[in-house]
């Protein structure tokens, strides 16, 4: 099995402001498909994709990509296994605000040896004509293109998405899509948290957390 959860435990703050989220969440992916996540605001999605991603710490249980266990893991170990293998896409973009659409980019195209073509990339996301622009020049749907092309140009073995059609209209939302299929059936494991309904059915399975933990998998 690619990615493997077992009894993943997390919490934030302490005393009498912890909250418990995730309650002991046990699932797993097999490599090369398409898996999404959905519940309802405040039921843990997020909080699972960042703990699979290596970017949020467990209180306890366990969590291994391809064989390599994520929790416990030195933060320059970390962050080799994230340079190397993941591609996240955040709700919140995360542009860095000095650079262009192109530079933003080629911040993650330089990471990878065997990266996606920049140009076709730029001209799939409807970006080409925006590349030398700064993420404060652009609109929300295009900031958003901007960090799908981030995530994609590395090609990743794991893409992690955080509602990556958040921002988008139906027609975008569908030619993104199409590109994270071809992506995924070239080989990258994808898991998607995402609200909506035509990206859910477009994936292999689906996760269903309801107040921390798994409720359902179909």
């Amino acid at each position: 099995m690619y990615i493997e959860v077992k009894d993943l435990k997390k919490s934030y703050g302490t005393g009498d402001s912890k909250v418990q989220v995730l309650r002991g969440v046990t699932t797993e992916v097999e490599q090369g498909k398409m898996c999404v996540i959905q519940g309802t605001s405040g039921s843990g999605k997020s909080t699972l994709l960042n703990c699979i991603g290596g970017l949020d710490t467990i209180d306890s249980g366990s969590v291994a990509v391809n064989g390599t266990q994520i929790a416990g893991m030195a933060q320059d170990a970390l962050a080799e296994y994230r340079r190397a293998n993941l591609g996240f896409i955040f709700q919140f973009y995360n542009l860095v605000p000095n650079l262009t659409v192109r530079e933003n980019i080629q911040v993650c195209q330089y990471l990878t040896k065997q990266p996606l073509d920049m140009d076709d990339l730029l001209e799939t996301l409807g970006l080409s004509e925006h590349q030398d622009k700064f993420p404060s020049q652009l609109s929300g749907g295009q900031q958003q293109r901007c960090a799908i092309a981030r995530a994609l140009i590395k090609n990743p073995a794991l893409l992690l998405c955080d509602e990556p059609t958040g921002a988008l209209d139906s027609v975008t939302s569908g030619e993104i899509m199409k590109l994270l299929r071809t992506l995924n059936e070239k080989g990258s494991t994808m898991v998607i948290v995402t609200h909506d309904r035509l990206v859910a059915e477009s994936c292999d399975r689906i996760i269903k957390i309801v107040d921390g933990r798994v409720q359902d998998i179909a």
